[in-house]
């Protein structure tokens, strides 16, 4: 697949919900995965698919989820990028929040084999 097919199925996957069963279908079983700020317990670079599928899991496991959206893809010619936006609560504060990252995805052989999130104030709301 080819950058721009493999951006809009992992977009059109997110739009769905779908995002372990776009973790199964896209990325490489390498995969790196980093956060510019790790969840509380886990390391900000996580290297494997089991790594981000508990990384994921983690994150349904502690917040409701009230909505989210994928924008984009912004495509490049390895690369691309994802604007998400997601209103959720905290299961273990009760807070609600709305909270926005950047993700920037690395392709090599019909897989991705990089991703990075970025927040738009240098930390996540729902850290």
């Amino acid at each position: 697949m080819t950058t721009a097919e493999i951006a809009k199925g992992l977009v059109d996957m997110c739009r769905q919900g779908k995002n372990l069963e776009a973790i199964d279908k896209f990325y490489a079983p390498d995969i790196v995965s980093v956060e510019s700020f790790a969840p509380p317990g886990m390391s900000p670079k996580i290297k494997g698919l089991e790594a981000v599928r508990g990384k994921n899991q983690w994150w349904y496991e502690n917040h409701e989820i009230h909505s989210s959206e994928a924008n984009g893809p912004y495509i490049g010619e390895n690369e691309f990028a994802v604007e998400f936006k997601t209103d959720i609560t905290q299961k273990f504060s009760g807070k609600r929040l709305q909270m926005s990252e950047m993700g920037l995805y690395k392709v090599e052989g019909g897989k991705i084999v990089y991703e990075h999130f970025f927040y738009p104030s240098g930390e996540p709301a729902a850290a």
